[in-house]
């Protein structure tokens, strides 16, 4: 529809994100992961519709829901004196609606822009393909019509800002500043020079917000999250700079989030980088605390259920009974799961040490191996399905490590969950630390991956089968999903095999191979249907 008023049209500041990240993965925390697969290896329908599916718009072109982090931007700037006439989050499908002649700012949430993150960098090494779909999106939203048309300011952020820290990246897709870190505290002083049209820094490092400075939200977010504590203060040594500080946010400030996301028909999904933590003494878990939310937070009118996404093995491990507490308290059972993600990176108890010391506190790093163990029993015995990632490639690793890591994932076989191998990567200037490739591992690397993919290969079909009833999923959409993951994990599993049994665990040349149309990773069936579906 053509805008019928030329001059002053649209919102000063547009907030968006790119579309990878207005989605709400139709609910599957392991979906999300899906995400990162390279453009090509589905067909646009099926990924959009499937891995992820929009989030709804306004008729104004305003996101319905949007990133929590998206969210505190917009709470920061209208709580320092920008009003609602001014400041939009609008949905990326929609930017023709709000942007105009006003507007002076786009400001961009990404998580992976130039698809260097580690699942995306891990998948496209694999799958193939070159283009990623966060990349690709990002930078579908600065070349949409109406930002060329009137040019505002470009500033971008988000976990993914690091990898616009050089200039070369910024000056090629013309963007004006990169906000690394959190942005609570700097984005009202750098958007008003932005307004005024005075030059913008290339690059702006947000310090860690004191815990009364980080602002409630003022409108839902995607999956109802509510950000319970914020930065992690574990000191891994390739983590950003504000994640190594740890904050807690009060009860009264979660709960007018639970409110709002609940007024929006979300159910709360709590957030942090171990909910297990919340309000702890050190890395010991303080229990009445943890309990205390939880008892809250489910027991708030219309709160029909509690979800959580991350929580640390070395947290499980130290409370057990708070896990247990929780589990009662939601009423949790077999087929009735909670999820979230967490971390076991590696079993190597000197890797832990070199690199992640903290990851292990309170206990100790030759405790790491039985502490993973041990916290799977916990979490099966309670019904918690951990969506675990392990990192290949760690600085220092050797094939002593890996094999230590290929036992201990034998040890988890009997356990209900999802293992994701990830390279490594060293995500901005970390001392000269190169990230891992595909062309660097070793046999025993590729060993450990399969083993991974095989784990997760096996559980994957449970688990979506209990997801669809607890969902009560019986669409004919719905139908159609079983049906091609049930297919997907079926030719996944002929590919482990292959690998193992026709490669000897040489997976860089089964991927050469495959690449030079020697063996066909698509079976003639799906090959056809993928060709008919593009077209």
């Amino acid at each position: 529809m053509a805008k019928i008023i030329e001059e002053n049209y649209g919102y000063k500041i547009v907030l968006t994100a790119d579309r990878t990240l207005m989605s709400h993965y139709n609910g599957l925390v392991f979906i999300g992961f899906g995400a990162c697969i390279p453009k090509g290896l589905l067909p646009d329908k099926i990924y959009f519709s499937m891995m992820c599916p929009s989030i709804g718009a306004n008729r104004d072109g305003s996101a319905k829901y949007a990133p929590c982090g998206t969210r505190k931007i917009e709470a920061a700037l209208l709580n320092n004196g920008f009003n609602r006439e001014e400041v939009v989050v609008a949905h990326p499908d929609h930017l023709d609606r709000v942007i105009g002649s006003n507007t002076k700012v786009l400001a961009i949430s990404s998580f992976d822009p130039l698809g260097n993150a580690p699942a995306t960098t891990t998948f496209t090494q694999l799958l193939g393909g070159e283009n990623n779909y966060m990349s690709l999106k990002f930078e579908e939203l600065l070349n949409h019509p109406e930002v060329q048309r009137y040019r505002p300011k470009i500033i971008v952020g988000g976990p993914g800002a690091w990898q616009l820290e050089d200039i070369e990246p910024r000056d090629r897709l013309g963007l004006h500043s990169v906000v690394i870190g959190e942005g609570e505290n700097v984005v009202d002083d750098l958007f008003r020079k932005a307004i005024n049209g005075e030059e913008l820094p290339g690059v702006v490092r947000g310090e860690a917000v004191d815990d009364k400075e980080i602002p409630p939200i003022k409108e839902p977010t995607i999956e109802g999250i509510v950000e319970i504590a914020r930065g992690c203060g574990r000191g891994c040594k390739f983590c950003v700079p504000t994640l190594q500080r740890f904050r807690c946010l009060p009860i009264k400030h979660i709960m007018k989030e639970v409110e709002i996301n609940l007024r929006a028909g979300k159910q709360p999904l709590l957030h942090a980088e171990d909910v297990l933590r919340y309000k702890a003494n050190g890395f010991t878990v303080n229990q009445e605390a943890v309990i205390d939310l939880f008892k809250q937070v489910s027991g708030y009118p219309g709160v029909e259920h509690v979800g959580m996404s991350h929580f640390a093995l070395s947290s499980v491990a130290d409370a057990p009974e708070v896990v247990e507490g929780i589990s009662i308290m939601l009423e949790a059972r077999d087929d009735e799961w909670l999820a979230g993600q967490t971390g076991i990176e590696t079993a190597s108890p000197r890797l832990i040490e070199d690199n992640m010391r903290g990851k292990c506190k309170p206990f100790k790093p030759e405790d790491w191996p039985q502490v993973v163990v041990d916290s799977f029993q916990i979490l099966s015995d309670n019904h918690w399905i951990p969506c675990a990632t392990l990192i290949i490639g760690l600085p220092g690793e050797d094939e002593k490590d890996v094999q230590m890591t290929i036992d201990l994932i034998g040890e988890l076989e009997e356990y209900k969950s999802l293992i994701l191998p990830l390279f490594f990567v060293s995500e901005g200037k970390l001392d000269g630390l190169q990230s891992f490739n595909v062309k660097d591992m070793t046999r025993k690397q590729c060993e450990l991956m399969l083993r991974c993919w095989e784990h997760s290969l096996n559980w994957t079909g449970p688990l979506l089968e209990e997801y669809f009833r607890m969902t009560d999923m019986n669409s004919i959409g719905t139908f159609g999903a079983k049906k091609i993951f049930a297919y997907a994990l079926r030719q996944s599993r002929k590919l482990v095999k292959m690998c193992e049994d026709d490669y000897d665990y040489n997976l860089q040349r089964m991927l050469q191979d495959a690449r030079n149309g020697e063996i066909t990773m698509l079976p003639k069936p799906l090959q056809t249907i993928y060709n008919y579906l593009v077209q």
